[in-house]
């Protein structure tokens, strides 16, 4: 199955996608160039090898972009990092994904308060320094932007052994809505993503803590979940959320905001 899209003329707009060195993330950030914006990849300096071959790729499209280093828990280092992307692309930042996020798996009565707590500074501290501090930059230049968020199927329906997790996400869902009634004025949309199972090392990792808690094999949490939840028959590609993504940044979605959008391929009904 090819996802593959056809290049589109430059916008002389910029998008800037946390968490994009790999996954959802890398896929986003592809999408996002070949839809025609300039793009500012951040992630955190580990990821710097995977963030150079996202440049190569972008930069293949015609399209320019950058690395940026930043853990989003951090609402200084989230502000440097913009700062730095208008600095060295222009002040012409149209699109801001807060994708950045991670998933822990552990039965509820065995979560410490540090467990919890990296969870929710992750994917709620994180999304909101995110989503605050390109929101003053769209004010600032006055031509509007596109907010988009990491939500879940787990915005909607939470999971055994996930249960942190699910509430972070039901918090995205949350503040996307309150962002979209603040924001408006300025004719800046808001709104969220909403994927199932992917193919992604994340979901690699929740597989492998499922098989310890269920005492099955590695592969076979995840294959069972595939089985028995994903209606449309295959797990999800990263593609598969760049292209709600692309979506929600187009103007085609001009009258969306507000809105956790799933999409996982029935998996959540």
């Amino acid at each position: 199955m090819s996802y593959a899209s056809p290049v589109k003329a430059a916008l002389g707009r910029i998008a800037f996608v946390t968490g994009a060195g790999q996954g959802i993330g890398r896929a986003i950030a592809c999408r996002l160039a070949r839809d025609g914006y300039d793009v500012s990849i951040a992630d955190i300096p580990p990821a710097k090898a995977k963030v150079d071959d996202v440049i190569k790729e972008i930069e293949s499209y015609g399209r320019k972009a950058i690395g940026v280093y930043a853990d989003v828990k951090d609402a200084k280092q989230i502000h440097s990092a913009i700062e730095e992307t208008v600095d060295r692309l222009g002040p012409r930042l149209f699109v801001s994904v807060a994708n950045a996020g991670v998933t822990q798996v552990k039965p509820l009565l065995e979560c410490t308060p540090e467990f919890i707590e990296n969870e929710v500074r992750i994917n709620i501290l994180g999304l909101m320094n995110t989503h605050i501090t390109a929101a003053k930059q769209m004010v600032k230049q006055g031509l509007g932007g596109r907010i988009i968020g990491a939500g879940s199927i787990a915005s909607y329906r939470t999971a055994v052994n996930l249960s942190p997790y699910g509430a972070t996400k039901f918090a995205v869902r949350g503040f996307t809505e309150a962002a979209a009634k603040e924001w408006a004025q300025y004719g800046i949309r808001v709104n969220a993503y909403g994927p199932g199972i992917v193919d992604t090392p994340m979901w690699d990792h929740i597989d492998r803590e499922l098989a310890k808690i269920e005492g099955i094999s590695v592969g076979e949490a995840k294959a069972k979940r595939v089985k028995n939840d994903i209606l449309l028959g295959r797990i999800q590609e990263p593609e598969d959320v760049a292209k709600l993504v692309s979506f929600l940044a187009s103007d085609e979605a001009e009258y969306i905001t507000g809105q956790t959008i799933k999409t996982c391929g029935g998996a959540s009904l």
